[in-house]
């Protein structure tokens, strides 16, 4: 019996660790997760204000940067040219709006959301827009970044 005293401490030691381990982790990933979100929230809103520059911020300043649409655009200056080119006016900006948002932490520097979108336009701005998309985020000193967008129109 005092033979199993040790393995029976060392087995609830080790319950209580997992334990205490797994809330600090689901804590961090619901912060994560927030962040996450409010990076989305924030590129709503400054597209909606009419600011390509700023709505950008949500992207990593990186050559390696990806957007996936009808053509593979790689390079942050190579898309936020794309996004002056292609809404190059307020009217052409429309109002952006996202819905149906879920994030999936990938571990503790990646995450994956998914979601749809919406641009209300008049016709002169092109018409209505909406599809789906996929990003992938990295965590970066100054907090979380797009490094690949997929969307789909």
């Amino acid at each position: 019996m005092r033979a199993l005293r040790p393995t029976i401490f060392l087995g609830c030691f080790l319950l209580v660790y997992t334990a205490a381990f797994a809330q600090n982790s689901a804590g961090q990933s619901g912060a994560d997760v927030d962040a996450i979100r409010q990076v989305l929230a924030d590129q709503e809103s400054s597209w909606n204000k009419g600011d390509v520059e700023i709505f950008m911020h949500g992207y990593k300043d990186s050559p390696e940067t990806t957007f996936i649409g009808k053509t593979i655009t790689q390079g942050y200056q190579v898309i936020l040219g794309r996004y002056k080119k292609g809404f190059a006016t307020r009217e052409a900006m429309g109002t952006l709006d996202f819905s149906d948002l879920n994030v999936k932490m990938l571990g503790r520097n990646y995450a994956v959301v998914t979601g749809k979108f919406h641009l209300a336009r008049t016709a002169a701005g092109g018409g209505e827009a909406s599809g789906v998309f996929s990003l992938i985020f990295e965590r970066e000193p100054e907090g979380w970044r797009i490094i690949l967008d997929h969307t789909t129109s």
